[in-house]
């Protein structure tokens, strides 16, 4: 981990005396120390550096404290106050502090107390730095985009956008990994509803508290039930509910969510009838009609469920999207990483692109995350990536020629077993090839054209 870098103090002070006093205990301290000696300086100072804590005096000459608080509030909100106050001016250091000064000190100033008091002001800095990044972090991760314009994904994502604004019951199918939250929340997003996302992972659940944790209980309702508790259906109101592995869902609690979504009501645990509105939205990786032939899923509850149906496809029915989503995934990681920026290089892309993909985005999204804190370069190179993957080739199959084989001859079976690997997808063929998509189509036409004669 990278050290921390020591936090910028700007000493406001109009007594040079005074002002290099300050500076000396603060650079021994460990901090970054900026000067000024009014109010003007402040401002530049601010403008061209990035101050953590600025500690002014309160009586300056042209602008005071105060004034220099209340115009870096807009020039430099992020930037911590603490003034420094005469004997009984305690009054108008409250003043600064209602206009956002985080302490004041009084002076003559004792040496631990105006440390300990910047220091916990550069600390405050620090947690809402922190705090806001994590904030930006999760709400990025909340309304990532899907990443992706083949084709499958395009018809995938408009029939998504088409349902979001209706009330119809959306369940989507697919692999693991191929992004079916991604695809709840895109849904939500577009939905005009105006309440929250609340995803319950049932896998994730043991069975013994799903029932709890879908529709509240009471006090006193079981064993262990202290006190009220809300349930995520109640905690979706004129939002979305996203039931992911709805295929673990025991017949009892079955029943319960088929009651919901007929008759628009429940019953929390020890509670009493109350009214529901929301969206579900549910997901699996499992074949629901075969879970109903063999009695594990109830029939009526699958139709009911089953108003709008969306696969999301697999990675390998995507593939002309992996050179986009490894762009979108290094800048991400490159950013968590403190990292600068990256690229794959033409050989390593060749090699992700013949990949069988078992783990779909998933696992496309955990080898760049890989590959980038491993890489010593900024080109992350075949031998950066996992051996399965390094060995892709031999899973894609070979071409043997005799001696003699014309030019033609073997750039036609080249094209046509290309095409064949990727299901007749052109721009796709063309990039494992390397060559124009325009290319491909001119040389088809061309065989075909020899065919015919």
């Amino acid at each position: 981990m990278e050290p921390t870098a020591a936090p910028t103090v700007l000493i406001v002070e109009d007594e040079e005396s005074n002002r290099t006093s300050l500076e000396k205990i603060f650079q021994r301290e460990g901090f970054r120390t900026l000067l000024a000696e009014d109010g003007r300086a402040a401002l530049d100072q601010c403008r061209k550096h990035r101050v953590h804590v600025l500690l002014t005096d309160l009586m300056l000459p042209g602008m005071s404290g105060i004034d220099i608080i209340k115009a870096l509030n807009t020039i430099s909100p992020d930037t911590e106050f603490v003034v420094m106050t005469a004997y009984g001016t305690v009054e108008t250091a409250v003043e600064a502090m209602r206009e956002g000064a985080y302490d004041f000190v009084e002076k003559p100033l004792k040496r631990m107390q105006i440390v300990k008091t910047v220091r916990k002001a550069a600390e405050r800095h620090a947690l809402l730095a922190e705090n806001r990044s994590l904030r930006k972090e999760l709400s990025a991760l909340r309304n990532r985009e899907i990443v992706g314009s083949s084709p499958v994904l395009r018809q995938s994502l408009e029939i998504a956008t088409q349902a979001a604004p209706s009330t119809a019951n959306v369940l989507i199918l697919g692999e693991s990994g191929t992004g079916k939250e991604l695809l709840a929340r895109h849904i939500h997003r577009h939905s005009g509803r105006d309440g929250l996302f609340i995803g319950v992972n049932l896998a994730a659940l043991p069975e013994t508290i799903v029932e709890s944790e879908l529709f509240g209980h009471e006090k006193g309702a079981f064993t262990g039930a202290v006190g009220k508790r809300e349930g995520r259906i109640a905690q979706a109101a004129r939002g979305t509910l996203f039931l992911d592995e709805i295929a673990e869902l025991s017949p009892n609690v079955q029943v319960k969510l088929l009651r919901l979504l007929q008759e628009g009501e429940y019953e929390p645990l020890g509670g009493k009838t109350q009214r529901a509105d929301f969206r579900l939205i549910t997901a699996t990786n499992r074949d629901l009609e075969t879970e109903v032939e063999a009695g594990h899923f109830r029939e009526d509850l699958y139709y009911r469920l089953n108003v709008i149906a969306i696969t999301c496809p697999t990675l390998a029915q995507r593939r002309e999207d992996i050179p986009l989503l490894c762009d979108h995934f290094l800048q991400l990681y490159c950013r968590k990483n403190a990292k600068p920026p990256m690229t794959l290089s033409p050989d390593a892309v060749r090699q992700l692109m013949v990949y069988r993909w078992p783990g779909n985005v998933r696992e496309l999204e955990n080898v760049i995350e890989r590959a980038v804190v491993l890489s010593k370069g900024n080109t992350i190179a075949v031998s950066d990536l996992p051996e399965a993957i390094t060995r892709a080739e031999q899973q894609v199959g070979e071409l043997i020629f005799s001696i003699g084989t014309s030019l033609d001859e073997i750039e036609r079976r080249v094209i046509r077993t290309t095409l064949e690997h990727t299901n007749g997808d052109k721009r796709l063929a063309a990039q494992l090839l390397g060559i124009a998509t325009r290319t491909i189509y001119r040389k088809l036409e061309a065989q075909r054209s020899g065919e015919s004669e």
